[in-house]
């Protein structure tokens, strides 16, 4: 007999590899290592952070609460919470945000309205809740960038336009900077609208609207300075201790006396002694100062170094993420940071009004450290992300689509065989 050929007619269950799968999408993220940089940098910042509340707090805490631990106890557990925080947010899927953005922005302003009405008073003003604990404008810096950055990635295609663009983004800003100078907190209140305008411009807002946002906000700043005595007098000071230092304000004469006490290498680590006879809030806005007292200049300048490489490991996974989502949460939340930290910097050296922000990671302050810490953790979450990229990228800094606002002289828009 001669050999039949049979065709194969054998369906074969495995998809082509050529073929692209839809991406699936889960709330916790598996796959995907950890930024080994980034969390070096923040080891460093929590050790350094507790040895500094420590020194700094002892004689603070025994004069306003009979207790010399009682900072550094509650401290401590601001930090277990932080960091139980950042290991959640690390492991959750960024993308989750999306569905959560709008009720935590409405969760907000609920908590900024009961401020208003509780008011309790803590330690230089009422800005917090349940005893002075909690400041919602803490809060309301990481909140805000989070709905703004879902906000955006939403309406991209549409951000150039007006109706879509500057006015839903100044109804956002307004509610809730006005919310928050009402507690009153002019430093927190400037702090928000700058990382709008910042988010609007990295998210790609046209630079007409911009511009139109930074003269409202001039001319809305000179009415409150104007309005308020106690930011003129802040103004005032600053202007002040510029033509001469011995006319700044006593904050800033303890900080240099602090600053010229420490000289290059300190006095040793719990060996200040401005913190114990005049410098105003040791453990919170002057820590700084007792730094630069206890290990002297090169104690101060390894400080900002280990802001500067917080920055830069933040704004490299913001230049990588996969998407415009997580370049927009990356970019923001580290430029916080290391805003808040430039400003307390020159404040204490008195290049800047004084304006009581915390110097993240190492200031006393449970608000403060539970949500720089609970940011990091959401950075973590965009790096963890780059590795398993499944998607091509709708966000990139080398000029595909649309970039990081980095004018690297490439088209805009795709070429043909690129992503």
């Amino acid at each position: 007999m001669g050999t039949r050929i049979y065709a194969d007619t054998t369906v074969d269950p495995t998809p082509p590899q050529d073929v692209p799968q839809e991406p699936k999408t889960a709330l916790f993220k598996t796959s995907g290592s950890v930024d080994f940089p980034l969390l070096l940098i923040m080891i460093a910042f929590v050790v350094f952070g507790v040895m500094m509340v420590y020194s700094a707090s002892w004689d603070f805490s025994l004069t306003w609460y009979d207790d010399p631990m009682y900072q550094f106890h509650r401290q401590l557990i601001s930090l277990g919470i932080g960091i139980t925080l950042a290991v959640f947010f690390s492991f959750t899927d960024y993308h989750s945000w999306k569905k959560f953005a709008l009720a935590s922005m409405l969760a907000l302003i609920v908590f900024l309205l009961v401020e208003l009405f509780v008011n309790k008073t803590g330690l230089g003003g009422g800005r917090g809740v349940f005893k002075g604990s909690y400041q919602p404008s803490e809060f309301a810096k990481i909140i805000t960038i989070i709905y703004l950055a879902v906000w955006m990635h939403s309406k991209r295609e549409q951000i150039h336009d007006l109706q879509w663009g500057l006015f839903p983004l100044g109804i956002i800003l307004g509610i809730i900077c006005g919310l928050i100078y009402l507690q009153p907190d002019f430093s927190a209140t400037l702090t928000v609208f700058v990382l709008g305008g910042l988010l609007f411009f990295l998210g790609g807002g046209d630079i007409k609207q911009i511009l139109t946002l930074i003269i409202i906000a001039g001319l809305a700043g000179i009415v409150v300075v104007k309005a308020s005595s106690y930011s003129s007098t802040r103004i005032s000071d600053f202007l002040n201790g510029l033509q001469d230092l011995t006319k700044a304000s006593y904050h800033v004469l303890y900080s240099f006396e602090a600053i010229v006490k420490g000289s290059w290498f300190g006095v040793g680590m719990g060996m200040a002694s401005t913190k114990l006879d005049g410098l105003p809030f040791a453990p919170t806005d002057s820590i700084f100062a007792v730094i630069a007292e206890e290990l002297g200049l090169a104690g101060a300048a390894g400080t900002v170094l280990l802001y500067c490489l917080l920055v830069w490991r933040g704004l490299r996974i913001a230049e990588r993420a996969p998407d415009m989502l997580g370049s927009l949460l990356a970019a923001g939340l580290t430029l916080w940071i290391g805003a808040e930290a430039l400003i307390n910097m020159l404040v204490m050296v008195g290049l800047m009004p004084f304006a009581g922000n915390a110097l993240p990671f190492i200031s006393y302050g449970g608000s403060n450290l539970v949500c720089a810490l609970a940011a990091v953790g959401i950075i973590m979450s965009v790096s963890r992300h780059i590795e398993a990229q499944v998607e091509p990228k709708e966000w990139s800094s080398t000029g595909e689509s649309v970039d990081l606002r980095g004018r690297n002289r490439r088209r805009s828009l795709s070429r043909i065989g690129r992503s």
